[in-house]
């Protein structure tokens, strides 16, 4: 029975090694056929340093008010194209991509002394940055799916910054949750998994990120497939793997559910009837959490109305309050 214990023993010692140790080691490659971000970026592409990270936005219109969009996870200022000229009829409108997405630089340290940088609270401070850059005193936010959640935090923190608050099939309140659970993030952070993660990471290029493209439209079959390139363009960019995990990884997504009730700025709430990744039911809750918020449900639409609904989507942003006329 004592032999039987030691082996056992070994064999245990052995695999927690192995797990240890060997994915540790495993020489991940980088990705080949990467390049910087410049050289992905488009004509009317532009770059500004915000808070020592490289930003890249576009921007329509001029005068006010100022509309800021802010796009969800795994998209970029291209989920815009369809809502930047129409809605820069009647004022300035800038896009940007947010940190580990489109192409804006994608910050390798891992070790952040200040704040991380894919945080909800890094996100906020280079909005705020951002809008010191092009001198933008306050702005519309209009901010879809994950970046509703960044808009709603910069409202909370920054409300004398924000004209009016536009939340577009939000990732945010009580009901909402992250990316993982709780107990798996000490795990994600662990250097063997980190090590062994642009190789998790990297089956977004394949069918697992058409796959969720789909699942956010309400009428997936109207797709067209310059849109998934458009999608899967930015994952061209050098070290777009490790920024998404690092991104992932940031830490749990802040509840704000508790400070919805002191946004004083008016809000608008816009989902689609199909939200398959953040459902419609959450979003009409949401409209009762924020006290005086209008709520717009758009026929037919699903996860992106800006995408695939874009003139529902204006006429709503434009008969609200009167701000974007």
């Amino acid at each position: 029975m004592k032999r039987l214990w030691k082996i056992l023993g070994i064999v245990i010692l052995v695999i927690t090694v192995t797990l240890l140790i060997v994915p540790l080691l495993y020489p991940v490659q980088p990705m080949a056929g990467t390049v910087t971000e410049r050289e992905l970026a488009d004509p009317d592409s532009h770059f500004v340093d915000v808070n020592g990270t490289t930003v890249h936005y576009k921007e329509m219109g001029q005068g006010g008010p100022v509309i800021i969009l802010l796009h969800g996870f795994g998209a970029s200022e291209y989920s815009w194209r369809e809502v930047m000229g129409p809605l820069s009829e009647s004022g300035r409108v800038i896009a940007y991509d947010r940190p580990g997405f489109g192409l804006t630089e994608r910050p390798m340290d891992g070790n952040w002394t200040d704040t991380n940088p894919y945080s909800v609270q890094g996100n906020v401070e280079l909005l705020d940055g951002l809008m010191d850059e092009l001198r933008i005193e306050k702005a519309i936010l209009v901010g879809n799916s994950a970046g509703g959640e960044v808009a709603a935090a910069y409202a909370i923190e920054h409300p004398e910054r924000v004209q009016e608050l536009v939340l577009v099939d939000p990732a945010v309140g009580n009901g909402t949750k992250g990316p993982l659970p709780q107990w798996a993030y000490p795990l994600m952070k662990l250097p063997q998994t980190r090590n062994m993660a642009p190789l998790l990471v990297r089956t977004i290029a394949g069918d697992l990120g058409n796959d969720t493209i789909r699942m956010a439209w309400h009428d997936p079959t109207r797709i067209k497939p310059e849109v998934y390139e458009g999608y899967r363009r930015p994952l061209k960019a050098d070290n777009w793997d490790k920024a998404l995990y690092e991104f992932t990884i940031a830490g749990n997504p802040v509840n704000y559910s508790e400070h919805l009730k002191d946004l004083t700025m008016p809000v608008l709430i816009v989902t689609g009837d199909d939200d398959r990744i953040v459902p419609t039911a959450r979003s009409i809750q949401l409209s009762r959490e924020i006290p005086g918020s209008e709520l717009v449900v758009l026929n037919d639409c699903g996860h992106v109305p800006q995408e695939e609904c874009p003139d529902q989507f204006v006429t709503s942003i434009k008969a609200f309050k009167g701000g974007a006329k």
